[in-house]
């Protein structure tokens, strides 16, 4: 364990390097409390210091102090040395932040115990702290697994719901435009049946990449299932989306897969009207995309606009 000392005294400056490096601890020493608390500082600060508690300047209670408004009380391990043996003053060394004491003069054995105790502590802290963010990075998986299709890695429709929401109240604050663009997989089926749903598995995995490569990073893709997918493109006027999934439909068309037959895609765009809830949205870019099937496949179709809702004449009183 590498300690810090800072006593002003020399020869009990010495004492304790000899003693504590007969223990086998790496030991860094101050004259000062202004040295300790400046070495305290540092990113690579030692985790336990022994600190007299008078120093001229600023003394070992005032460190405590010190680290406790700094956020890193619990980071160091404190043990004051002190000639003072009442215990209020015990008491206030310990209510500073201190997490505990020696009285001058020292005895070498109960040095060594109670430095042997902040080790242990310090050992603990770091084990718990280890703990602690293996936790958060095991939680902060789930979080991504429970929003990501496992295939593909890319959103999965709870996702994709949840950030529709977010650019949908954006868009009508800002008055900017959202387009939904939904892209099914042409003779997907085929592919399953033909060379098996591994092969299938591949061909996904590709299109998911092809989007990755060719989406900016802001744009929102998913997976719906099977051979569809959906991408809110936000900001991107109605002409601007369709050319992106034109830019889509012939990169799918270069994608290659050895000992598999090429892949194709269709596409159906629709803008976001104001207010529009996500299921109108995405109906009306399935309806494009339905076109786009029958049309011939391999091709984008523009799905027709929201009906304007006219209200009825008023009728004239008789």
């Amino acid at each position: 364990m590498r300690i810090l000392i800072a006593e002003d005294d020399a020869t009990s400056r010495r004492i304790l390097q000899a003693v504590l490096k007969k223990l086998g601890h790496e030991v860094e020493s101050v004259e000062n409390g202004e040295q300790a608390w400046a070495r305290l500082q540092r990113e690579d600060a030692a985790r336990l210091a022994i600190l007299d508690w008078m120093m001229p300047g600023m003394d070992g209670v005032e460190v405590c102090r010190r680290l406790r408004e700094a956020g890193k009380e619990d980071h160091v391990y404190v043990i004051l040395l002190t000639s003072r043996a009442e215990k209020q003053d015990i008491v206030a060394g310990l209510g500073a932040g201190a997490k505990d004491y020696i009285t001058k003069p020292f005895d070498p054995e109960e040095l060594r115990a109670r430095v042997a105790t902040g080790c242990r502590v310090i050992e603990l802290q770091a084990a718990l702290e280890a703990r602690l963010h293996e936790l958060q990075a095991a939680m902060e998986q789930i979080a991504a697994l429970a929003r990501t299709d496992p295939l593909t890695g890319l959103a999965n429709r709870r996702h994709f719901d949840e950030l529709f929401e977010r650019e949908r109240g954006r868009a009508n604050r800002l008055h900017n435009p959202i387009c939904a663009i939904t892209v099914d997989l042409d003779h997907f089926k085929h592919v399953n049946d033909q060379y098996g749903h591994a092969a299938g598995d591949r061909v996904l995995r590709a299109v998911a990449d092809c989007f990755r490569r060719h989406l900016r990073p802001y744009d929102v893709v998913a997976r719906f299932g099977g051979e569809e997918f959906v991408i809110l493109v936000p900001g991107a006027s109605l002409e601007q989306s369709v050319q992106i999934a034109e830019r889509l439909r012939g990169a799918i068309r270069e994608i290659a897969i050895p000992e598999l037959p090429k892949v194709s895609a269709s596409f159906g765009v629709a803008a976001f009207e104001p207010e529009e809830p996500a299921e109108s949205l995405l109906a009306r870019a399935d309806a494009a995309l339905y076109r786009a099937k029958h049309g011939g496949r391999d091709r984008v179709e523009i799905a027709a606009a929201l009906p304007e809702v006219r209200s009825a004449p008023a009728q004239l009183a008789v």
